[in-house]
């Protein structure tokens, strides 16, 4: 497993992708810090960034990975050697490449110019988004062995909860606005890890005030113990959730 695990990061590794991705991230957290000496004004500009961007990276590189690595796969598969272990290491792989880079990228930075709690979770979320939309990639990979297909499952999945998502709340919120929908809403922000992680962000920035009474209600929940217990509970869930049901039909696929 972990001769596996070695192998496969270094493979990442020699693709330069990690170097190419750090330095991006690097380059996009020392911009911000030098247009504002304000760590929450850093903190929500870091955050529209990573709330976009890094979802959609993980994911259609997860992708590109898993189709890059399939003959080194298939040939694992022939070995002596279980399928749990052939699959875990090239989604760890993965998972800490992007965590790593996003470490480096923004944890560098925030050494140098300083943070604030809202900083230290924006780099907690976005590994926590860096882990989901990796083992969704994983999951569209093992469901379909045409690559196109599985890229755009992935980036179908990114639309929907980055962007669509929000949408349909809107929406919802909108034709029921007669009706007292907080409780709801919050049930809404768990079903999406992007949502969730986003009011997150903005709890911590202490400007739920510009969220009317439903962000007050927001921060009120996610104050509080039981909130936080929700929260952390319900990103667990997503982290788990493709993961396992890609390592499921993994083990099940005839290669």
């Amino acid at each position: 497993m972990f001769k596996l695990l070695k192998y496969a990061l270094y493979d990442i590794l020699k693709s330069r992708f990690a170097i190419i991705y750090t330095l991006f991230l690097i380059l996009v957290a020392i911009s911000i810090y030098q247009v504002s000496d304000d760590l929450s004004k850093v903190s929500l500009s870091l955050m529209n960034i990573m709330i976009l961007f890094i979802p959609l990276i993980a994911a259609v590189f997860a992708t590109t990975h898993f189709y890059t690595n399939l003959e080194f796969i298939e040939l694992m598969l022939a070995q002596p050697i279980k399928r749990i272990y052939v699959f875990l290491s090239q989604l760890l792989a993965v998972v800490l490449m992007l965590s790593l880079s996003l470490l480096i990228g923004f944890g560098g930075p925030m050494l140098l110019w300083g943070a604030d709690e809202s900083l230290i979770t924006l780099l907690l979320v976005g590994i926590v988004l860096s882990t989901v939309f990796a083992g969704f990639a994983f999951l569209a990979s093992v469901l379909t062995r045409d690559k196109a297909k599985a890229v755009g499952i992935s980036l179908g999945l990114w639309i929907y909860f980055s962007l669509v998502y929000d949408g349909l709340i809107l929406y919802i919120i909108y034709s029921f606005a007669d009706y007292p929908l907080e409780k709801a809403t919050l049930a809404m922000v768990l079903f999406n890890p992007v949502d969730l992680g986003r009011i997150l962000m903005l709890m911590q920035l202490d400007i739920s005030a510009l969220m009317g009474y439903t962000g007050a209600f927001f921060q009120q929940f996610f104050s509080s113990g039981m909130g936080v217990l929700v929260a952390c509970l319900a990103l667990l869930v997503w982290m788990v959730f493709p993961n396992f049901l890609a390592t499921r039909i993994f083990k099940k696929r005839d290669f």
